[in-house]
């Protein structure tokens, strides 16, 4: 691999990426309907207080947008990897960048969402630990938020589950290894790292939910009207 390449991988991949991440999808569809979100419900940009202001249908449209601007960015630093040989690391690099721009975005003066669906998309584009352990975190997030029908409570408990599979899978991969097609753990350490940082801030983003829960006024699922 040249050294353009190198560069363009290394710094332009993940500016691209944390520039597509900080678009507020939310925000930008509640203004489409002469609402600015962050004044009503929770002030959130994110795809929970967009559905519960603008109404469910919407918490779709932008929570599928935001899941988008993490998935898309990332399936292209796999494709880019594989192209050029680069570090199998570098999808990584791709994947904080798109987050931190949902979390931190530079058109709000770095005040944005929790990264929830971000990371999601974000986590499915890494194959094999990151996209499996996403996908049992998915499903622990539909049969928490089914069950209490709060998704501040659906998501962290999906965050946590997250972080313990990672090194779940990292410990089974050299059994299962012609099932994984990944290598022995010990060389894997970046992921847990980085399952481990992306958790941690989406804990930290969700301590006011976190504080609502326990005094028991979280509110529940978004609205079904509008």
């Amino acid at each position: 691999m040249s050294s353009g390449h190198m560069i363009l991988l290394v710094f332009i991949g993940p500016i691209v990426a944390y520039l597509l991440g900080a678009i507020p999808f939310g925000l930008l569809l509640g203004l489409g309907k002469g609402v600015d979100i962050r004044k009503h419900g929770s002030g959130n940009i994110g795809a929970t207080n967009a559905g519960r202001v603008l109404g469910l249908k919407y918490f779709f449209y932008a929570f599928a947008l935001d899941f988008l601007k993490g998935l898309l960015p990332v399936l292209g630093s796999d494709l880019l990897t594989q192209r050029w040989h680069a570090s199998m690391y570098l999808p990584l690099l791709t994947a904080g960048a798109a987050v931190c721009g949902h979390v931190f975005p530079i058109y709000l003066h770095f005040r944005g969402g929790k990264g929830v669906a971000t990371s999601f998309g974000a986590v499915l584009g890494i194959w094999p630990v990151f996209t499996l352990a996403g996908i049992v975190a998915g499903m622990v997030f539909l049969l928490v938020f089914l069950t209490w029908r709060i998704i501040s409570a659906a998501s962290l408990v999906a965050t946590i589950v997250f972080m313990l599979m990672v090194p779940f899978l990292g410990r089974i991969a050299p059994e299962f290894s012609h099932l994984l097609r990944t290598t022995p753990w010990p060389q894997l350490w970046p992921l847990l790292a980085a399952s481990w940082l992306l958790g941690l801030t989406l804990v930290i983003k969700h301590r006011s939910n976190i504080r609502r829960l326990l005094a028991g006024t979280e509110p529940r699922a978004v609205k079904t009207t509008k």
